[in-house]
């Protein structure tokens, strides 16, 4: 590796969007010789402050470690698994997406490789956008992968997602 400060950092939430911002980011991590840092976040079910008036060190270790798992099925529906040809870092961090990968991405050759998502308009009001975050606050270049032709008409289509789903649980069950 040139240098472990040149990191490509992946938002990675297991959505169709990150698993392909996943596969870029590790494109460009070989065409850069760069260590990829994977990071998911998570927040506590109910909020920060729900946790505040009633921790529960136990349910946080849950909900962390659940984070972890799907960080890691997110490597192998994205690729397979992890590559053995590149050095990867999995980060796991409590916090909302956007803040957290900017505070993470806060080298000067870094770079954040995010998906850009196919939410409409009022999804993207009450959660907010990811990539729009991240490109309106990082430091450093961040590549928003936008989604695949398959991917938008998925998002677009409920009924032909409905489908697939109940046909791949009948594939899983054995049943055609």
């Amino acid at each position: 590796m040139e240098d472990a400060s040149h990191r490509i950092i992946a938002g990675v939430s297991g959505s169709l969007g990150s698993l392909h911002a996943l596969r870029r980011a590790v494109v460009e991590a070989r065409l850069r010789d760069s260590v990829v840092w994977s990071v998911i976040t998570w927040v506590p079910q109910g909020g920060e402050a729900a946790n505040r008036r009633m921790p529960c060190p136990d349910l946080l270790r849950l909900w962390r470690d659940a984070a972890a798992q799907r960080l890691c099925t997110a490597w192998l529906e994205a690729l397979g698994g992890i590559p053995n040809d590149l050095e990867v870092n999995l980060v796991v961090l409590r916090g909302t997406p956007g803040p957290r990968l900017v505070q993470l991405a806060d080298r000067e050759h870094d770079m954040l490789v995010v998906g850009a998502g196919t939410s409409g308009a009022l999804r993207r009001l009450v959660k907010g956008s990811v990539s729009r975050y991240c490109l309106s606050r990082a430091q450093c270049p961040v590549l928003t992968v936008p989604p695949t032709l398959a991917q938008r008409r998925l998002e677009h289509h409920p009924l032909a997602r409905r489908r697939i789903v109940r046909d791949l649980a009948r594939h899983d069950a054995g049943r055609p």
